[in-house]
């Protein structure tokens, strides 16, 4: 108590030896209170950035795959080192290994070591979830912390009461400084790639039915000499089409669960499926799918694509046509790739499911360790994200180094667009700002008009996002810590059986008609139960 007093005293002096600035700039940060968390000594002071202090916090976070082989610490990220200049508080950072994220936390927890905040996806990746986080004593219940020392992210969940329904836990827990994607055009940004060049050539329409995908993909094969007419990465789920089941979804299902009027439904259990493993299970036999599919990944994808042997996948805006335009430009001056729509078996229909995420991403989310040294402290720095000027930070970065305001748009410079080391925009933007990526913030539509930077990958956008997916897929649900375990050891298994399933019915290695029994195989791991566990949780999130 006497270090928080201590904290507190500081903070509302500092309020009065700031109170000559600016009032734009008192504007631009929202206005704060400061003091103690207890309900009978709070101030009314505003604090602005940044902060004068000279303690240091430290900060746990894995570095942007963007930006292997570019940075290696997040010192060497312009990015990190203005965080700490527009905020006024120092940072110390430690990184964990790529690849090894949750290897690493695990590792840390178990030392007792830990920073004051922890970047990590605890809804997604912590077992138990963020409630059992906070109940082992791993990270603060933030709630009290946002009310009085968070501002203008208390303001935005009070004016997005969805995303502030999706940020907590079934007992109204904060845990974290989230991750939200602030437009709906930020929410889609992936399906069906395909050769426009060799449409027109061919004298084809753009697929949209399965039949009309089975018809272009044999011309592709047998007029275009493409050796895997349709590729997608199987690295790390077998053959998932990218992560969102984009031809599955034809067929009225998807890879894991959804909801249908209410229901939990797991899409492997469901008659549909099975059409799905029939449907490509020909295709590969015909010589439509690329014949490594069983072990592509993202180089070889790209290697395909490069060459010709590929001319349709399954892919992001920025990260696929982005991507792959220059590359088969490189083999084909007229080459063009174009999205699209999500397949459908019947003309005219609307896809069922494409993807489509919340405006709550749990990637990227903060979390305040129960170690932190002075927590006031730490959420008046996160709270920055979510000011107006924090938010043009975030997305855009430095004023007059990665961009330049003009007429009230924030555009970015040649330093990131045409950056003079030859880095790809979205690895220059992620060293100046994280715009293109995520972290504690809103982001912002007006990032991703300028990084998708061809018509062709605004376009995509519009035609991908012409689905259903919104009325079955899943909210941020959170199973208690008790149901998490259970439905992590159930799944575990199932998962392994679904996805041996699919590679060897589609590989042909065992008849269609071995579907069945896998189904029956996925009832006695208790699929049921798991079921149940989801069905529990999607309740109790509609009564949150």
């Amino acid at each position: 108590m006497k270090k928080w007093l201590s904290s507190v005293l500081v903070l509302m002096m500092l309020g009065t030896s700031l109170a000559a600035c600016s009032s734009k700039e008192e504007t631009a940060t929202n206005s704060k209170n400061t003091g103690s968390t207890n309900d009978t000594e709070t101030s009314s002071e505003a604090v602005t950035y940044p902060i004068k202090t000279d303690k240091k916090l430290t900060y746990w976070g894995e570095i942007n795959g963007n930006l292997i082989g570019v940075a290696a610490t997040h010192e060497d990220v312009p990015f990190f080192r203005d965080w700490q200049k527009q905020t006024g508080v120092p940072l110390k950072f430690t990184a964990p290994p790529t690849g090894q994220v949750k290897e690493a936390l695990n590792v840390m927890l178990a030392s007792g070591d830990l920073p004051d905040m922890i970047e990590y996806n605890f809804l997604g990746d912590f077992p138990g979830g963020p409630e059992k986080a906070i109940n082992d004593g791993y990270i603060l219940k933030l709630n009290d912390l946002i009310d009085k020392h968070a501002p203008n992210l208390k303001k935005y969940l009070q004016d997005n009461p969805d995303v502030d329904k999706m940020v907590k836990t079934d007992s109204g827990s904060y845990y974290a400084f989230p991750f939200v994607r602030g437009d709906d055009f930020l929410r889609v940004f992936q399906g069906p790639i395909i050769r426009q060049d060799w449409l027109d050539e061919l004298g084809l329409p753009v697929p949209e039915t399965i039949d009309d995908w089975t018809k272009t993909l044999t011309a592709f094969k047998e007029k275009k000499g493409a050796k895997a007419p349709f590729a997608v990465v199987s690295k790390p789920r077998f053959f998932n089409e990218s992560g969102n089941g984009a031809f599955l979804g034809a067929f009225g299902v998807t890879r894991g669960f959804y909801q249908e009027d209410g229901k939990i439904k797991f899409g492997p259990s469901e008659s549909g499926f099975k059409e799905y493993l029939k449907l490509f299970r020909q295709w590969y036999a015909d010589g439509l799918i690329d014949k490594n599919i069983a072990t592509a990944d993202s180089k070889a994808l790209d290697g395909n694509m490069a060459s010709g042997a590929t001319g349709a996948s399954v892919g992001n805006a920025g990260g696929g046509i982005g991507k792959w335009q220059p590359l088969v430009e490189g083999n084909d001056p007229k080459a063009v790739l174009v999205a699209a729509p999500y397949p459908v078996l019947n003309k005219g229909e609307t896809p069922k499911f494409g993807q489509k995420h919340q405006a709550y991403a749990s990637e990227g989310t903060v979390a305040i360790s129960t170690s932190a040294k002075d927590p006031v402290l730490a959420v008046e720095m996160l709270d920055y994200g979510y000011s107006e000027e924090g938010r043009l930070f975030f997305n855009f970065g430095t004023e007059g180094v990665s961009y330049n305001m003009e007429d009230g748009y924030p555009k970015y410079t040649d330093l990131l667009m045409k950056n003079p080391d030859k880095l790809a925009p979205a690895q220059a933007i992620s060293m100046y700002a994280r715009g293109s990526y995520n972290g504690p913030f809103i982001q912002d539509k007006r990032y991703a008009e300028q990084f998708f930077a061809l018509q062709t990958q605004r376009d995509a956008v519009g035609i991908w996002k012409n689905t259903d997916a919104a009325k079955y897929s899943l909210p941020p649900i959170t199973p208690t810590p008790e149901e998490s375990s259970e439905y992590a050891t159930i799944m575990n298994d199932i998962n392994t059986l679904v996805d041996e399933m699919t590679l060897k019915i589609i590989l042909g290695q065992e008849p269609v008609d071995q579907y069945e029994s896998y189904v029956n195989k996925m009832n006695s791991l208790h699929l049921d139960r798991a079921i149940a566990i989801q069905q529990a949780a999607l309740d109790r999130y509609k009564a949150r």
